[in-house]
């Protein structure tokens, strides 16, 4: 008698992953560059804050109360007034093209500083009241001297720690060529017996 003929199991019954699962592989976060408004930026901004806030309303009340009495003081200290407010907006706001502004609005700032201190010693006559930037910020303990140094040092801190960040994070090309080339070997692994079994049948 003959033997009953028995169907060949399958090798295995277990399918390969898919594609998408073995293609995609979960991305490291890349790190957040340092704020200009983290840690001492904290204390800047709110320097910058009040200095904002100080020269505006006193040049806005001298304007409009006795401008004839010292017009170039007065306009200039509402000029300081002016560079306080965009420092303080762009310190505050941190954003790549806002540093490039804090950078530009503080060097603005250091030259009026030494412009104007320099004028009011040569000629007090055209000061009869003093501005912001007068005698070099002396009547303001000359904070309008080191503040935009200060802001210039913490801008350039902020970018060397922003670009050190970016040259750590690998490019997305090379990272989708190294996922890539370990899909095509998975994929041949998992392939191979299955093709090696059809084959020897």
């Amino acid at each position: 008698m003959s033997e009953p003929v028995t169907s060949a199991e399958p090798l295995t019954s277990a399918e390969p992953p898919a594609l998408a699962e073995l293609v995609t592989s979960p991305e490291p976060a890349a790190p957040q560059p340092e704020s200009t408004r983290s840690g001492p930026g904290r204390l800047l901004v709110a320097v910058y804050a009040l200095f904002a806030l100080s020269a505006t309303a006193r040049a806005g009340v001298q304007i409009a109360t006795k401008f004839s009495h010292a017009p170039v003081a007065y306009l200039l200290s509402a000029l300081a007034g002016a560079v306080y407010i965009l420092a303080t907006a762009t310190l505050a706001n941190g954003s790549p093209a806002a540093r490039r502004i804090a950078v530009l609005s503080c060097s603005v700032e250091f030259a009026g500083v030494l412009a104007v201190g320099t004028w009011s010693l040569l000629d007090p006559a055209t000061f009869p009241d003093a501005t912001v930037w007068s005698g070099y910020g002396s009547g303001y303990g000359f904070v309008p001297l080191v503040l935009p140094v200060f802001g210039l040092l913490w801008l350039r801190r902020c970018a060397r720690r922003a670009a050190a960040q970016r040259m750590a994070i690998p490019a997305p090309a090379d990272a989708g060529e190294s996922a890539g080339g370990g899909t095509d070997h998975s994929l041949t692994a998992l392939l191979a017996p299955a093709g090696g079994a059809s084959l020897d049948g």
